[in-house]
């Protein structure tokens, strides 16, 4: 533990915040240690405490020396900002963001207002002590000169001067606010909504149901209203995550689980747009009927697209089912707003007086495909309990009087629902890795019925170093040698478990609990022993475990070895409908399941074993080899196209991502149902090729998460098919440096006439993929990419390295060109990385670049849906391009 966070440590109970223990040994102190250099980080915290302020953190000697900024940075170099000097925070909390609870010290949300790197212009050790800082910012928001100034005020803390340098990033307070213009966090969709201070809110009332909607109100005025001319797209307001339900007067509605669609009416001519002005109108011709037949002249209006489940909830799967079947007439079209109306522009009207309008506007429709969205009158908390027991996704909130703005906005937000209880521990794991104590803690509840205490599932996120070494101190006396489930896991699930008596509760928050009785997206929030063990059962009402359920399942598979490549990506993947994981080992299920045809022409039938289904393979989600296999399932019409006759490399993880990865370029010893071979004339061993859905989820059961493949196909080995530069930044670089560096990539790309597409990594990175018409060998292209490298390096050495390692790369970028020889491998699109949440490398077009937040932006849970929304595959036109490395190419990168 590092000394300087003595005073951060003493402030702080670990038990219960979620902020990062000072505990760790910085990582960043042991590299200078050892004379290595490396990028300084910087952030700045939007922390809505006692009073809403902004911490600003410096990287100084291995932790984050911080000040509290009450308004926040100020680019007017004529501005003063007091900075009041707090106490040193461990490196890794630049990153965190999340909710302190009350009665702890900083209670309040926390979001990531702005990080990068910031450069000394002088010895920070040494400036830092005279209390006079000079230094170069390099953020998201935040850029050039700046000051740090210590000052003579008297105060029980130091009173410093944040201080913007007179320079191009300079802009007068009275033109740009930056902290009012850019609100948000640079890590995630967070907006904090400032509490209202005094006053208490209402103390939450239990309700059994969904209560009653408000009462219809009476017609309002549409203050505010003004003539426009309808706009031929118009972006939707997006909402804002929040914690907590903000105070003041809000109006909540359901969050339906669907496509948001944007109806466009144009003298009676109606148009659907999704969320990314894509027209689907095609695609509902019955909810365009529909909306025509309310007569309107023109209007834009706002609302989901939902398909209910049996029991009335929305389902996002039957929604997607729809679509595929050609069933567009069971989708239901909840509306919820209206921007225009019959020649008025209706944004700047308060969001109930547009309500009430778009309410009136749907009292002449009959039509049951087109529903108004209610709001409820309830305590917002009430109304979320009662949500989610019905398993819905949870709240969305809108504040009263707010406008109409086409961005995500913090006038509306989302609460999603959490469940959370007690579960009896039965039991702990051995730690991994850098893990100390123990892994995971193993989970009972009793059956309501039987009263048998039977597993259900693990806990393992949640803990600090703090928490691991108190937790571990009760565990220990109560060891057992047998297990107290009735049902115990068994195999790997079982390997490294130590009984406990069961005796101990831990109170767990999840997203739900499966019909298999285990909970998924577990994060542990603390033991409790205010109630008898014997008393804890399942909160909320759902199905009882099968009896002699099996703990393997069998995917049924459709496997084809020419898989077609999508023409669009508007269809939601169709092999989804072709296999699914089944875990009941029922042959009924099987057939239903094998009924199913999917997407390609040429069509096999498998069975792969998938063992252990719920093996958790991400413990900060929960996500299960199940999941793995699922999504793998659902995305093999996008991800066999990229793996047709290339060779591929597995990188296994049979203990999930925190356990021990295997690289893996050959079959032996994996007997991988499906797997084709070929010589080992290339690289001395039989290369692996995954052309149909049998291998791929044979390649999951046999542990496999990641899937890299060559630059060349079966057909022609000898030479190959495309180059890949691979950006690799300093992982401390913000992410506009890195949207920077590719534009500027693609730029001499272009200037060098190479069509050229982009991928995000699934990390940190972006891959820029040059397909190639066969010709060139191995050499030849390796060659020709270095060239190119060194050639942008040279053009721009202090954002570009052409010399691989970390050092070589500190504060700059690395364009790796090393994946373009012989054997060499890249991780394929749509392939899962072995890395917290599961992310996927995903195939983007060039102007998404400014939209995402980062290289790790989808993930297995989110990926699909953007796939649904895409009119168009962004790498259509990939296996169209014909181009060849010429010579004026070579000769104008430095090649002879």
């Amino acid at each position: 533990m590092s000394a300087g966070l003595d005073e951060y440590n003493r402030k702080r109970d670990f038990d219960a915040t979620p902020e990062p223990s000072g505990s760790a040994k910085p990582k960043r102190t042991a590299a200078k240690k050892r004379g290595q250099a490396h990028a300084l980080q910087f952030c700045i915290q939007k922390h809505d405490a006692t009073r809403l302020h902004y911490d600003f953190r410096l990287e100084i000697d291995g932790t984050l020396k911080s000040w509290a900024v009450p308004k926040g940075p100020s680019l007017d170099p004529k501005i003063k900002r007091l900075a009041v000097h707090v106490e040193d925070h461990p490196l890794d909390y630049a990153s965190f963001e999340g909710h302190i609870p009350e009665g702890h010290y900083g209670a309040g949300d926390v979001i990531v207002w702005d990080r990068g790197v910031w450069t000394p212009l002088s010895d920070p050790a040494e400036a830092y002590a005279k209390g006079k800082l000079k230094f170069e910012l390099q953020g998201e928001k935040l850029g050039g000169v700046w000051n740090l100034v210590k000052t003579h005020i008297p105060g029980k803390q130091e009173q410093w001067f944040l201080i913007k340098h007179q320079d191009e990033s300079a802009r007068p307070e009275a033109d740009y606010d930056v902290v009012k213009a850019l609100p948000d966090s640079v890590l995630s969709d967070r907006t904090l909504i400032p509490k209202k201070r005094g006053g208490k809110a209402a103390a939450p009332k239990p309700v059994e149901s969904i209560p009653a909607t408000r009462k219809k109100p009476a017609k309002a005025q549409l203050s505010g209203a003004a003539p426009g001319e309808l706009p031929a797209l118009l972006k939707p307001e997006l909402a804002t995550l929040v914690d907590s339900a903000p105070e003041g007067d809000w109006r909540y509605e359901i969050k339906f689980d669907g496509y948001r669609v944007m109806a466009r009416v144009a003298d009676g001519d109606v148009q659907l747009f999704t969320r990314n002005g894509h027209d689907w109108t095609h695609k509902l011709p019955r909810q365009a009927e529909a909306i025509a037949a309310l007569g309107l002249e023109s209007a834009w209006l706002d609302g989901e697209m939902v398909v209910a489940n049996e029991q009335g909830v929305p389902d996002f799967q039957a929604l997607q089912n729809a679509f595929e079947a050609g069933r567009s007439g069971n989708i239901v079209y909840y509306l919820f707003d209206m921007p225009f109306l019959n020649g008025m522009d209706l944004r700047e009207v308060p969001v109930e007086q547009r309500r009430t309008a778009l309410a009136t506007v749907l009292e002449r429709s009959e039509d049951e495909v087109l529903r108004y969205s209610q709001d409820f009158d309830e305590v917002p908390d009430a109304l979320l309990n009662s949500a989610c027991q019905m398993q819905m996704e949870g709240l969305i909130g809108k504040r009263s009087g707010s406008p109409y703005v086409s961005r995500r906005s913090g006038d509306w937000i989302k609460l999603k629902c959490k469940r959370r209880q007690e579960f009896v521990v039965v039991g702990y794991t051995d730690p991994k890795g850098a893990r100390s104590k123990f892994g995971a803690l193993l989970l009972g509840l009793h059956d309501a019925d039987s009263g048998e205490l039977r597993y259900a599932g693990k806990v393992g996120t949640g803990f600090n170093e703090a928490t691991l070494g108190t937790v571990f101190d009760q565990l220990t006396p109560l060891q057992a040698k047998q297990a107290a489930v009735v049902n115990p896991p068994t195999g790997f699930e079982a390997k490294g478990v130590h009984w406990l008596k069961p005796v101990l509760l831990a109170e767990v928050a999840f997203a739900e609990i499966t019909k298999e009785g285990s909970v998924r997206h577990a994060v542990f929030h603390g033991l409790r022993n205010d109630k008898p063990a014997e008393s804890i059962t399942e909160e909320l009402p759902a199905p009882a475990p099968t009896a002699g359920e099996s703990a393997e399942a069998e995917a049924e598979t459709a496997a084809s070895p020419k898989p077609a490549k999508p023409a669009k990506a508007a269809k939601p993947a169709k092999a989804a409908k072709s296999a699914k994981a089944d875990t009941t080992g029922s042959p009924k299920a099987a057939k239903a399941k094998a009924a199913a045809k999917p997407a390609q022409p040429a069509v096999t039938s498998g069975k792969i074993r998938l063992t252990h289904p719920e093996r958790v393979i991400d413990p900060t989600t929960g996500a299960t080899k199940r999941d793995l296999a699922d999504y793998y399932i659902r995305i093999s019409e996008w991800l066999l196209p990229q793996l047709a006759q290339r060779p591929v490399a597995l990188v296994r993880a049979p203990e999930g991502i925190g356990g021990e990865l295997f690289f893996q370029k050959n079959a032996d010893r994996l007997a991988i149902p499906g797997i084709e071979t070929m010589g080992k004339e290339y690289t001395g061993h039989p290369v692996m090729l995954i052309n149909n859905i049998e291998a791929l989820v044979g390649a999951v059961q046999m542990s496999a998460m990641e899937l890299h493949t060559w630059n060349g196909v079966a057909q022609d080995l000898e030479r190959p098919d495309r180059f890949i530069l691979d950006l690799d930044p300093d992982p401390v670089l913000p992410w506009k440096s890195m949207v920077e560096a590719t534009q500027l990539t693609l730029a001499v790309l272009d200037e060098l006439g190479l069509t050229s597409f982009l991928k995000t990594s699934g990390g940190k990175g972006i891959h820029v993929v040059v397909p190639l018409t066969p010709k060139a060998d191995w050499d030849a292209v390796k060659d020709f990419s270095h060239a190119i490298v060194k050639h942008i390096a040279k053009l721009l050495p202090d954002r570009f390295s052409a010399v691989s390692g970390p050092k070589n790369r500190v504060g700059r970028i690395f364009i790796d060109y090393l994946r373009n020889g012989l054997g060499a491998t890249t991780i394929s699109a749509y392939s899962v990385r072995t890395r917290e949440g599961l992310p996927v490398s995903v195939p983007i077009n060039r102007e998404e670049l400014l939209e995402i937040k980062g290289a790790n932006a989808w993930n297995i849970h989110n990926v699909h849906q953007r796939l649904a929304e895409l009119d168009e595959d962004p790498w259509a036109d990939l296996t169209k391009t014909r181009q060849n490395i010429t010579a004026e190419m070579r000769k104008r990168v430095g090649l002879k």
